[in-house]
């Protein structure tokens, strides 16, 4: 599937969908302290990462008429394509069968994705100060999800190391298409990222309740 057709799938399903409610031995482990330790880290450094997203773009990305919140985006499909970068994971399915384990495990992979994106363009940008501070933050809470992810495993997984990607960019107007589509990927999926974080950070209950 086309990488912003993926994009318009995750908008509307990131609107319409709720998670399930999660099994008794799970929904045990998100209310504990030391999980919602974790989270509440995690939501800190993905809205930390969606708020750099717009000075990011406007610093390595020179040509006018890419712009991050664009409907023209739509018209990159086909060059998204054959630059080579992959969709995001889809993080919320209307589902019953929604996996607490399986989100995890697809916050995980999509943001190792983006950061080997990042990783892959940024030796091609001529400003690249601030990509290179969002694949640390990217690092940093691949680091939290992950350690969210082995609590939620009901035994011991060994992670895939993630793998490189190998983009095609013969000229500077493909590096800079590229740059561009993976910060506007990168910002959808944050924001689906922020909704999961948000379904299972407590705080607010508690708030609430007090």
């Amino acid at each position: 599937m086309n990488i912003l057709i993926v994009f318009v799938l995750h908008c509307s399903m990131a609107t319409l969908a709720r998670s399930a409610p999660l099994q008794p031995e799970m929904g045990a482990l998100v209310e504990g302290t030391q999980f919602q330790e974790i989270v509440l880290r995690s939501r800190s450094l993905i809205e930390k990462i969606l708020l750099s997203i717009p000075d990011t773009h406007k610093e390595c990305i020179h040509i006018e008429t890419l712009k991050l919140n664009s409907s023209e985006n739509a018209n990159f499909v086909t060059m998204a394509s054959t630059i080579g970068i992959p969709a995001a994971p889809v993080l919320k399915v209307v589902s019953e069968n929604f996996s607490l384990e399986t989100g995890l495990r697809r916050m995980s992979e999509g943001l190792q994705l983006h950061r080997a994106l990042l990783r892959s363009v940024s030796p091609r940008l001529e400003q690249k100060d601030r990509v290179i501070g969002l694949q640390a933050d990217i690092r940093d809470l691949v680091v939290q999800i992950n350690k969210m992810l082995k609590m939620a495993q009901a035994e011991a997984v060994v992670q895939p190391s993630p793998t490189p990607v190998a983009l095609r960019l013969p000229g500077e107007y493909e590096v800079q298409v590229a740059a561009h589509l993976t910060l506007v990927q990168l910002q959808a999926f944050g924001q689906d990222t922020t909704r999961c974080l948000r379904d299972l950070d407590r705080s607010n209950d508690e708030e609430t309740q007090s």
